[in-house]
């Protein structure tokens, strides 16, 4: 996997970069937020510290966001609540307080790749005889998703989601009419280790639907879970 390491210091990222290639990674290093920037088209997943010379690295993420769908975790020493909330608004997928092992990091990033990736929710075993513009586009009628973007528009009319509400989407989007049960989509879309309530996808279904303009977009299997509707029957 090619991994885009934004680290500052020096020492940090060597080590860092020489325990990820002990696993096989291909690791590609940024002291600045410049150089990350410049250098984040063909990485699968970023690492990201926060304490960067050159730009905040909230602000760095929120950039990366707007610009693609790729896995971002967040390594910093900035261990307050609100620093952590920032992150993950700006477009974090995951958040890990410095220290951490080596260990630690490695089973973050499979949970992360498990949940999110460019060419689809959950999955990074794509087709590679794809392009890259076809592997980033999924279109079921006349919605359309852009995953690079993390745009959706329906009849060719943009609508405004938040980021869980994308994201539970596209999950749904990559296989239409295809049962989804609760468990798998709460674990791939929030967290395999959620504790919170279930009530949350409920409410996150119910927004998608009105934003969608119909309740056909988003079957209920009842006991069981949800399913994106057939184009052919909306």
């Amino acid at each position: 996997m090619r991994v885009l390491l934004v680290e500052d210091d020096e020492h940090v990222a060597d080590a860092l970069t020489a325990a990820l290639r002990q696993y096989g990674h291909d690791i590609v290093t940024a002291p600045r937020a410049a150089e990350a920037l410049a250098n984040l088209d063909g990485c699968e997943l970023v690492l990201l510290d926060l304490g960067l010379p050159d730009l905040d690295g909230v602000e760095v993420c929120k950039r990366m966001r707007s610009r693609s769908a790729v896995p971002i975790i967040v390594l910093t020493a900035r261990a307050d609540e609100i620093d952590k909330v920032l992150g993950l608004q700006a477009g974090a997928d995951d958040y890990v307080i410095k220290p951490y092992s080596v260990h630690e990091l490695r089973a973050r990033m499979e949970a992360v790749l498990r949940r999110t990736c460019r060419c689809g929710v959950g999955s990074h075993d794509h087709d590679s005889s794809c392009t890259p513009e076809q592997r980033d586009l999924i279109n079921v009628g006349p919605l359309s998703l852009d995953l690079r973007s993390r745009s959706v528009t329906l009849n060719g009319k943009p609508l405004q989601l938040t980021r869980k509400e994308f994201e539970l989407l596209a999950m749904l989007a990559e296989e239409p009419g295809a049962v989804h049960t609760r468990e798998d989509i709460i674990s791939r879309v929030w967290d395999e280790n959620w504790f919170g309530s279930t009530r949350t996808l409920d409410v996150h279904i119910g927004t998608l639907r009105r934003k969608l303009g119909s309740y056909d977009w988003i079957e209920t299997q009842r006991g069981v879970g949800f399913r994106l509707g057939s184009p052919s029957a909306l």
